[in-house]
């Protein structure tokens, strides 16, 4: 029913989705998923878990990624907007600790599809998101690693919400105590 319109990025792997909107007097319908329309465009993933939370204005959850059991991602939000951003962290990838970020928001019905190999995170825009995501893996407590958000070697340039500043970010503490993509790359 639905139909997609796929944006690839300019780091391999990464798609921005655009799904069709259905719109009337009622409101919308939106398909966000369809497994042949993503098939139709070469993106032919299986997903296993699907994940939502809920954040405030000014959170900033990242840059998380599984060690032994990679997820491909596909994120978008159900309500509010953020800032979503992958990093690259595939072995031998010309784009290496690049980054992609997108505004995903429940206004543009985008979605960001982030496979295997990618650190993510998002920043909360608005004064709420609701943040929905569909896994190509379980998750595996223990399994996961980080990346410091703010690591000058990355250099994501987050958007800080209207009305913060950068020390009014609400980071969890774990979030805080990652190391850089140097010592992690000297790591692995």
């Amino acid at each position: 029913m639905g139909k997609i319109k796929v944006t690839r990025c300019d780091i391999e792997g990464l798609c921005v989705i655009e799904p069709t909107v259905f719109k009337d007097e009622r409101g919308y319908f939106v398909e966000t998923y369809n497994h042949n329309d993503f098939e139709a465009e070469g993106l032919d993933m299986t997903f296993v878990q699907d994940n939502q939370s809920m954040s405030t204005k000014g959170v900033l959850r990242g840059l998380h990624f599984q060690k032994e059991y990679a997820q491909g991602k596909l994120v978008r939000v159900v309500d509010g907007e953020v800032f979503d951003v992958a990093v690259d962290l595939r072995e031998g990838s010309p784009t290496l600790g690049k980054w992609f970020g997108v505004r995903l928001s429940s206004e543009n019905q985008k979605q960001f599809y982030i496979p295997k190999g990618f650190a993510h995170g998002f920043i909360v825009l608005s004064d709420i998101a609701v943040f929905a995501y569909k896994c190509t893996d379980f998750y595996h407590p223990g399994d996961e690693g980080g990346l410091k958000f703010d690591d000058p070697d990355i250099g994501v340039d987050w958007p800080i919400p209207e009305g913060m500043t950068k020390d009014d970010l609400i980071i969890s503490e774990k979030d805080t105590k990652w190391s850089g993509i140097k010592e992690y790359l000297a790591r692995r």
